[in-house]
């Protein structure tokens, strides 16, 4: 009874440790006697004791490696350092299995080789300013190259190129230059949109001037005006009163003498003497004896 017991949980051991679960994104593959037999997707499986064993666990993810800077000599005959980025994915478990010995040591020779046989067709300025071609040819040649390992590359990316140390220095001086005119550029730029701004405002300034210079000169012109109206009012009015009073002859003498007292007061260099002043001189004896029989401040017509 004992023995049963013992030979039943060696039994149980035995199928528990053939049972095989596979995890997602990966696959298996087995051999039977040393000889492939199976490649297990996700999920569970049995393997035959003694018989089957997995020989080799494949991961079906897109996979990265970045590999260690190589050296390469472009056209012009200049040894710069090029290191660059992998992306994987296995596609065919069994090829990856057996159909080359260490795929990432194969995947990286290979890849170096392809980028001494890129660069050296092309010449340095042409090296730094075409990653993209670099890329597209590289991972073409690698896809090409990698099928029969059961391998689909992706993409493959330059990371860096590093040019000898005095053509970096070169390339400083020439990025420095380039910085100083620049700013050379946007300083003049400032410059002059500052000069515009103070030409518009003291244009802007010298037309407010202007304005009000007119302006100040129409109010002048419009009181000028204004006075002028007022002392013709005035005039017309003292006209008007004049009339309705009635002057006779002696009053409108007087008046007469005194306009022309205001006129040969004047500023005038010519003045002009009536031609009826012979009249005028005979009438100032009239006014002399009007003015001597009326009372003082009434000169008007007799009642």
């Amino acid at each position: 009874m004992p023995a049963l017991i013992a030979l039943f949980v060696i039994v149980l051991a035995v199928v528990i440790r053939n049972i095989v679960i596979v995890p997602q994104a990966s696959s298996y593959v087995v051999e039977r006697m040393g000889i492939y037999s199976a490649t297990w997707s996700a999920g569970l499986h049995f393997k035959i004791p003694f018989i089957e064993r997995v020989a080799k666990k494949v991961s079906l993810k897109e996979q990265v490696v970045d590999f260690k800077p190589q050296p390469v000599i472009t056209r012009d005959n200049v040894t710069m350092q090029i290191d660059t980025v992998v992306f994987f994915q296995v596609t065919d478990s069994k090829l990856y299995t057996y159909g080359v010995d260490r795929p990432l040591s194969a995947i990286e020779n290979l890849c170096a080789t392809t980028l001494r046989n890129i660069i050296g067709e092309m010449e340095l300025d042409h090296t730094l300013t075409s990653r993209d071609v670099i890329n597209t040819k590289i991972t073409a040649i690698l896809d090409e190259a990698t099928d029969k390992w059961g391998i689909k590359v992706n993409r493959v990316e330059v990371k860096n190129i590093i040019p000898p140390s005095e053509i970096q220095d070169a390339m400083e001086r020439q990025m420095k230059a380039e910085r100083l005119r620049r700013e050379s550029i946007l300083r003049a730029e400032g410059e002059k949109r500052s000069a515009i701004l103070v030409a518009e405002g003291e244009k802007e300034s010298a037309i407010l001037r202007a304005d009000a210079v007119r302006e100040q000169r129409i109010r002048e012109a419009q009181g000028e005006a204004q006075a002028i109206l007022e002392v013709q009012k005035a005039l017309a009015d003292s006209i008007r009163m004049l009339n309705e009073a009635a002057p006779n002859n002696q009053v409108l003498a007087l008046k007469s003498l005194e306009a022309l007292g205001k006129v040969a007061d004047g500023k005038a260099t010519k003045l002009i003497i009536p031609s009826n002043l012979q009249d005028l001189a005979g009438t100032v004896a009239s006014i002399k004896e009007l003015i001597t029989e009326a009372p003082a401040g009434e000169i008007g017509p007799k009642a």
